[in-house]
């Protein structure tokens, strides 16, 4: 089989591409220099000219401040793009894997795991435009995962960051006041991995859940970073999110229930804490 991933110079896609070489299938990397995803007859060409049967679309604009400025280029991007990748696995009869995000869940006041029917509810134009994302890719057989606090290796996320600060800084203030699941992209990579190589994801479709097990604050995850790195110099103060004003607000609660995937795919999901610690170990 012929998979064409998107977005390959990014976080997820560089896990994939690192998981490609076990792989049984023949895969095709992109990212903006080899294919404009946001143009309907560049991505029908290059699924016609590869006889791709599966896409896994991990591009995405995620800067979600600047979203909020450049909407309408988040939306072709996070939304319109998704639909061109739906449109050309329904003339083939392929599939698509696309990657959203717990920002869906912006405005909802829960204190309990968001489950996949609970209705999306964004307060800004990051969650809108990958809402409207998740509904073009419902135009052919797809499959959709959300997850939530993305970090690795590679690229720029919060755990670099908070590894750079705590190195530099005697202290540093954290918010407290928003809670969620850090999720390792080797994590989820391997997960969507494993159900590509296993066939599995012919026989789903829908909206699945994905982020590691556990809860915590941004705070708590700084905390834990500069514990397993051993920047303890650092004070970590915890603050409230209105200390650093934001174009966007973002979620307070958006922790993951990801019952439906570990019931549907029988994958075990790894502690927050322990991918973190395995994350680490890769950076030294």
């Amino acid at each position: 089989m012929n998979i064409l991933l998107t977005g390959c110079n990014g976080q997820l896609g560089t896990h994939f591409r690192l998981l490609s070489s076990q792989s049984a299938h023949r895969w095709l990397f992109t990212d903006v220099e080899e294919l404009d995803i946001t143009s309907q007859a560049a991505v029908d060409d290059f699924v016609a000219s590869n006889g791709i049967e599966l896409i896994v679309n991990c591009a995405a604009y995620t800067n979600v401040d600047r979203a909020e400025s450049e909407e309408p280029l988040a939306l072709r991007i996070n939304a319109e793009a998704v639909g061109h990748m739906a449109d050309a696995m329904n003339r083939v009869g392929g599939r698509l894997i696309h990657i959203s995000t717990d920002y869906v869940f912006g405005g909802n006041l829960n204190n309990t795991p968001c489950t996949e029917t609970e209705p999306a509810n964004p307060t800004g134009a990051y969650g809108r435009t990958k809402w409207a994302g998740e509904q073009a890719a419902a135009r052919c057989k797809s499959l959709v995962f959300r997850t939530s606090w993305l970090y690795s290796e590679y690229g720029r996320n919060f755990l670099l960051t908070m590894l750079r600060l705590t190195a530099e800084k005697p202290e540093l203030k954290v918010v407290f006041d928003q809670a969620g699941t850090p999720t390792y992209a080797g994590d989820l990579a391997k997960a969507i991995f494993t159900i590509i190589e296993s066939g599995d994801y012919l026989h789903q479709e829908g909206v699945f859940h994905y982020a590691n097990e556990g809860v915590c604050s941004w705070y708590d995850f700084t905390q834990e970073i500069a514990r397993q790195s051993g920047h303890t110099a650092c004070r970590i103060l915890p603050c409230h999110s209105d200390e650093y004003p934001s174009p966007v607000k973002r979620p307070a609660y958006s922790v993951l229930d990801k019952t439906k995937f570990k019931q549907t795919f029988h994958q075990d999901i790894p502690y927050w804490v322990d991918g973190l610690s395995r994350c680490l170990a890769n950076i030294k």
